[in-house]
């Protein structure tokens, strides 16, 4: 059972690289139509570089003003890491992530947010 809960894992961690590396290449990916791009007008990647904080706090990246969140992601770093939670503000104008590590009270977390021009 434990070996089938470590792949399912695994697949969600691929599909959300996947996701990400797609909506972060719309702006110069020759493959897309012109709608894909067009619906990425003002395309901006905002950081919020890794940092120790305790386990399960929340960091928050935000977009500039004007700009609002079409995706993003986090990462969670350090032995045994793992990533909690990696979401959308309630308003839509950042992301969140929050992670823990075990054995420890503190874990690496970095979080973006792909943002666009708000409509």
């Amino acid at each position: 059972m434990r070996f089938v809960h470590a792949i399912t894992t695994g697949a969600l961690v691929l599909a959300g690289v996947a996701g990400t590396g797609l909506a972060a290449q719309a702006d110069s990916d020759p493959h897309l139509p012109p709608s894909a791009v067009k619906s990425f007008d003002g395309y901006q990647l905002v950081q919020l570089p890794n940092a120790n904080v305790p386990n399960f706090t929340r960091r928050t990246v935000y977009c500039p003003s004007g700009k609002r969140v079409v995706g993003g992601g986090g990462e969670a770093q350090g032995n045994d890491a793992i990533l909690v939670g990696s979401f959308p503000t309630s308003d839509g104008t950042g992301w969140i992530a929050l992670g823990r590590q075990n054995n420890y009270s503190t874990v690496g977390i970095s979080v973006y947010a792909i943002c666009a021009n708000a409509s």
